[in-house]
C-alpha cells in the first residue's frame, strides 16, 4: 500500500486525468478502501484542492476549479514534450521570457536522464527560419490582447475594439491584411484564426450581419460591453478558410473569372483556399474567382489545376496564355514530326459530346490549334 503523501498525489493525478470517478473505481485503482478514499478527499480539500462530490449508489468525485494550481503530474512523454515546446514559443509579446521561465522551472524538477534527453535535444538541433517568404519581422501580438477576446469569444460578449491597420506593402511585406476598414468597431465575436504567422479575429457586426477578419496586432480594445449576444455562426462554419480567402482577395493585384469544365467540388479538392473561391455553375462547369500579384502566377495557378478551362478575361491573361501555348508547342516541336495528329476526339472535353463546349483560342488546348480548323 502507498504512503500517505505518495497515495495522496496518486489520486489527485487521477483526478486531473478524466472529468469524474466512481469512489469504488478510486479504491481500486488505489489498493484501498472506500473510507480510505473518503479520508483523502477530506484532505485533498484541507490542501486547497476543490473536489466535488456526486452522492448516491454510485457517487462519483471530480475536481472543481479553485484558486490554487494543482502540481502538474507528469509522464516522461508528456514532460519531455512540454519543454520542448516552451523553447519553441514564439510570435506573442512577452512569452518568451515567460516560457523561458516555466522551462526552468519544469527543468529543475525533471528526473536526471529527462533532464540530459531535454538537453540534448536542444543542444543537437537548430532551427530555421519560420518566415521564409518575407524580409520582413514578424509582429507580435498582446497576450493580453489575445486573452481579452478569447474572453469575449467565449462568453458570447460584443467586441469594441480600434482598428488601425497597419503598412502591408512594404518592401518585401507578404499580403496579410484584409478587407476591414480603420476606425471604431463592435462586432460579435466568433473565432481566432493563427495563420501564416499572423493571428486574425472573425467576427460579426451585430447591426448589418458583414463578416470581416481583423488583425489582432492591429486591434486596440476598449471597455468590455459586457453585452450577451445570441450566436450566428458563419455559413460553412470554415472560420480559417473565411480569413484565407479574405486576405488573399483583398492582396490581389489582379482579378480573374475562369470558367473550369468541371464540379466545384473536384476544383475545391485541388486548390489551396487563398487561391480563390469556387461558384458552382453546373456538375460539370465551375468558375474560379481568382487573383494574385501578376498574370504570370494566375496563368501557373490554372495550369497546375489539370483541368480543362476557358478564360475571356482579362485581356492581359489571354494574352499571355496564347504566349505560353505558343512557348510549350516550340518545346515539343521537336517530337511531333513523323507522328500523327490526334483525332478530334481525343481534343474534346471529358463528358463532353459531340455537340458539347468546343475549346476556342481563349480555351487551355493541348494542340495549340482552334478545333474548328480540323473540321
Amino acid at each position: 500500500m502507498l504512503e500517505t503523501s505518495a497515495r495522496l498525489l496518486a489520486l489527485l493525478s487521477l483526478l486531473q486525468s478524466r472529468p469524474s470517478w466512481p469512489g469504488s473505481e478510486l479504491a481500486e485503482r488505489l489498493g484501498v478502501s472506500g473510507r480510505t478514499i473518503r479520508t483523502d478527499i477530506a484532505r485533498l480539500r484541507e490542501l486547497g484542492y476543490p473536489v466535488d462530490a456526486t452522492r448516491g449508489t454510485i457517487g462519483s468525485y471530480r475536481l472543481g476549479a479553485g484558486a490554487k494550481l494543482p502540481p502538474l503530474l507528469l509522464d516522461d512523454e508528456e514532460a519531455v514534450a512540454i519543454a520542448i515546446g516552451l523553447r519553441a514559443a514564439t510570435g506573442i509579446s512577452g512569452i518568451q521570457d515567460s516560457s523561458a521561465r516555466a522551462l526552468a522551472k519544469l527543468e529543475q524538477v525533471l528526473p536526471h536522464r529527462l533532464r540530459r534527453q531535454v538537453a540534448a535535444i536542444h543542444q543537437s538541433t537548430s532551427q530555421g527560419p519560420h518566415n521564409t517568404g518575407s524580409n520582413v519581422e514578424d509582429p507580435e501580438v498582446d497576450a493580453a490582447v489575445l486573452a481579452q477576446i478569447a474572453e469575449a469569444v467565449r462568453d458570447r460578449e460584443w467586441f469594441r475594439f480600434e482598428y488601425n491597420p497597419g503598412p502591408d506593402d512594404r518592401p518585401g511585406e507578404l499580403p496579410s491584411g484584409t478587407a476591414a476598414t480603420s476606425g471604431p468597431k463592435l462586432v460579435e465575436p466568433y473565432r481566432l484564426v493563427s495563420w501564416a504567422r499572423r493571428w486574425y479575429l472573425v467576427g460579426r457586426d451585430p447591426r448589418t450581419g458583414a463578416w470581416a477578419a481583423f488583425r489582432v496586432d492591429w486591434i486596440i480594445p476598449r471597455m468590455p460591453t459586457r453585452h450577451v449576444f445570441t450566436p450566428t455562426p458563419l455559413p460553412g462554419l470554415d472560420y480559417t478558410g473565411f480569413v484565407l480567402r479574405d486576405v488573399a482577395s483583398t492582396g490581389w493585384k489582379v482579378h480573374a473569372r475562369i470558367t473550369v469544365f468541371a464540379s466545384a467540388q473536384e476544383v475545391l479538392s485541388r486548390i489551396n483556399a487563398t487561391v480563390g473561391v469556387v461558384e458552382s455553375v453546373s456538375d460539370e462547369r465551375c468558375v474560379l474567382v481568382t487573383g494574385a500579384d501578376s498574370l504570370e502566377t494566375i496563368a501557373v495557378y490554372i495550369g497546375m489545376l489539370g483541368l480543362d478551362f476557358e478564360v475571356t478575361g482579362p485581356p492581359g491573361l489571354i494574352d499571355h496564355l496564347a504566349v505560353l501555348g505558343e512557348r510549350y508547342l516550340r518545346a515539343i516541336s521537336h517530337m511531333s514530326k513523323g507522328h500523327a495528329k490526334p483525332a478530334d476526339n481525343d481534343l474534346q472535353m471529358p463528358n463532353a459530346g459531340p455537340s458539347g463546349p468546343r475549346l476556342n483560342s481563349t480555351t487551355c488546348d493541348p494542340s495549340g490549334e482552334d478545333p474548328s480548323s480540323r473540321e
